[in-house]
């Protein structure tokens, strides 16, 4: 596996912002009541069982090789009404039931052997506006690829959501969602504007419902959890209306940011053979540093995001790519001040590399790994300051220690910060608001090895890095906590979470009891739900 990182390839195309594969266009039109509609009838919903040639087809979709489903049955549905009576049938036979929809989950919250009933909405991915909501309309099963390639060339706007076009927006936005844009207009859940859901009410019968922003609209408080509540915790989505707070309904053209017609690169690059452990530490010291100053909406900088791609040295380099919107004047003098500044005092070469592109070739960029299939193993962390001296020795530590099985072993930095920080931490569900950086601390293996030591080596790293906080990052003046969007049910263990700190502080904070009355609400017989769910109070 050389050279390559499971993510790695985003050194190029993250700087983007937007998407690195394209998948395709949305495929819906509006229809008058608001509904999306195609050229043609959509197909019927299919079972679809062991012994049909699609069966091998869909439980492979899941984007972590570690895990492959073996449900009962498969349902490929094509709109809501097909997700009613999939959920209709699961609580009449009291089958297990969750949903898929870009099949990127870290842990295996759909390919587990308990589940049923797999409820796929890939076929459910049109992207168009609703004009009874005066909303964009996304449904879940579009990829962000989809939703950025359609959202740009119909109405020339797009949402703030992550850097992986093969991602699926069903879970993505219930999870908060942020990319290379999120510092200028926040969370992708920041412009949320309603969600559709089939929920299975008391009586034991699914049912659709619509629950928006208003807060007189009496199911607010669902659209609240699938504003960081996280994916398959409280129904099923099947699309999601799209407005930004504060848009004047209209001209659909002004109902969400747009992005950038340009973005301005540097790629700075470090030889692991020309590093040492002092360089290693003042670079990433100088880099939190910066971040810790300049990372309110007020700052000179705050179009700037970077994001570091720390792979470890069987890779031969570690890289950092920054970007801002192309048209600054003042653009390229924002980035040579903040290479300087990374670079000070640390007495090592490194290389730079300055590019443009377009915005939206940029955002459609092939991305070789869209496929997915490799093992791995993710963990992750937000903080609200740079790691210490004492967390960047140990990240140099293990990431310069064993040999080739770890070239597809890295720690990735993103910068949060900016519009993401100004929004109140109950005001969404996702509730890291004061958060400067996400960490992701990640290993994959060739398909078909057993993939201990780099299981051995993640899990090690991660304990050690939080080792003052029980092997977790406990939220304090330096950890934030941890990222729905990026599981870990190594936190629900006391192996490894010694804190004494449950998973769901780390996740949800303050708001896990109020997201826990959403639950009793929505779904009092917890139909939904894997191993981090929400539980109802009492569970």
């Amino acid at each position: 596996m050389k050279g390559f990182s499971r993510r790695g390839f985003l050194a190029g195309s993250v700087a983007a912002g937007g998407a690195a594969a394209l998948a395709g266009p949305g495929t819906g039109v509006a229809a008058a009541d608001g509904t999306a509609r195609g050229c043609f009838p959509p197909p019927p919903a299919r079972d679809i069982r062991p012994g049909d040639p699609r069966y091998a087809e869909l439980t492979a979709r899941g984007y972590n090789g570690r895990f492959t489903a073996r449900p009962e049955s498969v349902r490929l549905v094509h709109c809501a009404d097909h997700v009613v009576a999939a959920v209709d049938d699961a609580l009449r036979t009291g089958r297990r039931i969750v949903v898929r929809s870009g099949g990127h989950c870290f842990e295996n919250f759909v390919d587990d052997p308990a589940v049923q009933i797999v409820v796929d909405v890939s076929e459910m991915r049109s992207v168009h506006y609703d004009p009874r909501h005066r909303a964009f309309a996304i449904e879940s099963g579009a990829t962000l690829g989809e939703v950025y390639r359609t959202l740009y060339l119909g109405w020339g706007v797009t949402v703030p959501a992550g850097a992986c076009p093969s991602v699926g927006a069903g879970g993505h936005i219930a999870g908060g969602g942020y990319g290379g844009l999120s510092r200028h207009h926040g969370f992708v859940a920041d412009h949320l504007h309603g969600v559709e859901v089939v929920v299975a009410d008391r009586g034991g019968r699914a049912r659709l419902v619509l629950a928006t922003r208003d807060p007189d609209d009496p199911h607010h408080d669902l659209w609240w959890a699938h504003t960081g509540g996280g994916g398959g915790n409280f129904g099923i989505v099947t699309r999601y209306l799209m407005r930004s707070p504060g848009a004047r309904p209209g001209d659909p053209t002004t109902l969400l940011p747009r992005p950038p017609a340009t973005i301005r690169s540097v790629t700075v690059g470090w030889s692991w053979a020309d590093m040492t452990e002092s360089a290693f530490v003042r670079i990433l010291r100088n880099h939190g540093t910066w971040h810790e100053q300049e990372s309110g909406v007020g700052s000179r900088y705050a179009p700037l995001s970077s994001w570091f791609i720390l792979n470890h040295r069987a890779s031969g380099r570690f890289t950092l790519v920054a970007n801002v919107d192309g048209s600054l004047p003042h653009g390229r003098t924002l980035l040579d001040e903040y290479v300087a500044a990374i670079t000070a005092n640390t007495g090592v070469r490194h290389e730079r590399e300055d590019s443009t592109a377009l915005w939206m070739k940029s955002t459609l960029t092939a991305d070789p790994y869209a496929g997915g299939g490799y093992p791995f193993k993710s963990k992750a962390a937000l903080l609200r300051k740079g790691w210490s001296e004492a967390q960047i020795r140990t990240l140099h530590r293990w990431l310069t220690r064993g040999g080739d099985e770890h070239q597809a072993s890295a720690v990735y930095l993103s910068t949060l910060g900016g519009r993401i920080n100004t929004v109140p931490a109950s005001a969404t569900a996702v509730p890291h608001r004061d958060s400067l950086f996400s960490a992701t601390y990640e290993t994959s293996w060739w398909p078909g090895i057993p993939g201990d030591g780099q299981l051995a080596w993640v899990r090690g790293l991660y304990r050690e890095v939080y080792a003052d906080t029980g092997g977790v990052p406990v939220p304090d003046a330096r950890n934030g906590g941890a990222y729905i969007n990026y599981p870990d049910v190594d936190l629900t263990d006391p192996r490894w979470n010694t804190s004494g700190v449950p998973w769901h502080t780390l996740y949800y904070r303050d708001n896990y009891p109020r997201l826990q009355r959403v639950k009793a609400r929505w779904d009092p017989a917890n139909v939904f739900r894997h191993a981090m769910s929400v539980r109802p109070p009492g569970r």
